[in-house]
């Protein structure tokens, strides 16, 4: 097994003020004002999308064979649970 750990390498505090004047003083680097910068910082978030409908997370135990006929039907075999369910609704009344 080969684990690799990166290391990040920071500048001591001479090369940290060395390299901020050196960007400082070059002319062909133009410095942002704080409002300018605001202006230009990504305004999303990563990730998807938050859904308009969001779905609650739970835990629930099912029989092994509906679950694994749903997982055979590949990605999205939660939703189509979740479509069975809620037909089944329809016509039924839980409780």
């Amino acid at each position: 097994m080969i684990i690799m750990l990166s290391t990040l390498i920071r500048p001591t505090a001479e090369e940290d003020v060395y390299l901020t004047e050196a960007a400082m003083s070059d002319d062909a680097i133009p410095l942002l004002t704080d409002e300018e910068w605001e202006a230009v910082k990504p305004k999303f978030k990563r990730g998807r999308p938050q859904a308009v409908v969001t779905k609650e997370r739970i835990t629930i135990r099912l029989s092994h064979d509906v679950v694994e006929k749903f997982r055979a039907t590949g990605e999205g075999w939660q939703t189509r649970i979740d479509a069975a369910l809620r037909d089944w609704l329809k016509t039924h009344s839980p409780g």
